[in-house]
């Protein structure tokens, strides 16, 4: 299964289809490296991305969002995949418009060298509280 580090556009209007003004929590599935890409050589890539995250998570609260969960995964207990991560978070942002502006902030795009550097490949689901 392809995992990567960054929507396509399609994604993002895709994304923004969605319902507009109610929360969105995004399910971030994550595959670190074992050892991180520059500028983090030497750290493994956790530690990379935790660089990365510290900012992130002040940049998210700032504009009303918040970090629910984040935890490791240990082990499949219905289903399997071929696909192995290695974290879960769960992140809300107030909606999916602020989400597009958060990832749009240039403090994002100064800090995102750590997420590169550290992530190997990531599945980023949103979602939408409610029955299906």
């Amino acid at each position: 299964m392809l995992i990567a580090q960054y929507p396509t556009p399609e994604q993002i209007q895709e994304l923004l289809r969605g319902p507009a003004d109610v929360p969105v929590v995004m399910l971030n599935l994550l595959r670190f490296k074992e050892r991180a890409g520059a500028p983090d050589e030497g750290a493994s890539g956790v530690e990379a991305y935790g660089r990365y995250a510290e900012p992130m998570r002040r940049i998210v609260e700032e504009r009303g969002g918040r970090f629910l969960w984040m935890g490791r995964i240990d082990s499949f207990v219905i289903g399997a995949s071929d696909t192995v991560f290695h974290a879960v978070a769960l992140v809300e942002y107030p909606s999916r418009r602020v989400f597009v502006e958060i990832v749009n902030d240039p403090r994002v795009r100064e800090i995102s060298a750590h997420r590169a550097a550290g992530l190997e490949g990531q599945w980023l689901i949103a979602t939408t509280a409610g029955v299906v």
